[in-house]
């Protein structure tokens, strides 16, 4: 099993040959930022279109036993997550919708303060509001993965001790590596190991010591470290891959529709040279196997951490 926990790339069919040239099972798609509900169904009625059109690539996936079939049929199984709750709005009874409709991840916020607690960025961390605990409620009931990879850290500190079920930071390294807002601390690591959570290791460069210019050795010392700390079984990759985007599509992820001047205007980095699109995905077994890892630990982190942690995790409550 290979699979990616976090991408947002721009589809396209070279995209999705390029999955099956990688062999990925799966691959969580990021289907709204600061799309309102109406726009996260827009969105997905443009990737049924490429389910229509590449259906011989890919496939939807809500379920693990979608995963397994897809990769049974030679497929890659595509989930869908949202990187805000801006869909969610004011309305608890949306959550159930949206897992309706598909959508199996959703993250608290998005590096601003939402409806549900505060991003990374908010110079005041509100914690979990009230609204966020009836929202965090209805997410267990119905099997939706909660995301915390762009909160502030006393929001996901409080989701994690609210939470009734495990959760997730889909994509990020230990802070204790590289200092970066997104990059997380030891005490949220730790609590996310006692709880049965789960952790992507992130590709994106601005999350990597050095960044563009970060080694897959260093990359994969970083993992085993990290491993040795924690344990392998809590850890698998979501690279937070932004493939075929164009810079504009990273300003308005910054940026949204909420700023009347942008408060900079940025450019998606470069990527590491050992890691470009998804046909690089298996490369990472061999640097992680060169730093000592077993390939037990390794095939949990490429992938079958990931399934074993969403079969119980998909499943209503």
């Amino acid at each position: 099993m290979l699979i990616d926990a976090l991408q947002y790339v721009r589809p396209s069919r070279e995209i999705f040959q390029q999955m099956r040239l990688g062999k990925m099972s799966a691959v969580h798609i990021t289907v709204g930022y600061h799309e309102d509900f109406f726009g996260v169904v827009e969105n997905l009625q443009k990737w049924n279109r490429w389910f229509e059109d590449c259906g011989d690539l890919i496939v939807r996936a809500t379920t693990c036993s979608d995963i397994f079939a897809a990769k049974a049929a030679g497929k890659t199984a595509i989930l869908f997550g949202l990187q805000n709750p801006l869909a969610i709005g004011t309305d608890l009874r949306r959550v159930e919708v949206l897992a309706q409709l598909g959508i199996r991840f959703c993250q608290v916020t998005y590096n601003q303060q939402s409806m549900l607690g505060a991003g990374c960025f908010e110079p005041h961390d509100s914690g979990l509001t009230v609204f966020g605990r009836e929202v965090v409620d209805e997410m267990n009931r119905l099997g939706m993965v909660i995301d915390l990879s762009h909160s502030g850290h006393k929001t996901a500190m409080d989701v994690v001790a609210y939470s009734k079920r495990p959760v997730t930071v889909t994509h990020a390294n230990p802070s204790a590596w590289h200092q970066a807002p997104r990059n997380l601390h030891h005490d949220l690591l730790q609590a996310l190991a006692d709880t049965g959570g789960m952790v992507g290791f992130s590709l994106y460069p601005h999350h990597l010591k050095g960044g563009s210019g970060c080694s897959l050795s260093d990359f994969s010392q970083m993992v085993a470290d990290t491993v040795q700390t924690y344990g392998s079984s809590m850890f698998g990759i979501g690279s937070d891959l932004c493939q075929d985007q164009p810079d504009s599509v990273v300003n308005w992820m910054r940026n949204g529709h909420w700023r009347k001047t942008p408060a900079s205007l940025v450019e998606f980095p470069n990527s590491t040279v050992w890691f470009r699109d998804n046909r690089n995905f298996m490369g990472l077994a061999a640097g992680l196997g060169a730093v000592g890892l077993p390939a037990e630990p390794v095939s949990g982190i490429l992938g079958a951490n990931w399934m074993e942690f969403w079969d119980k995790a998909f499943k209503p409550s």
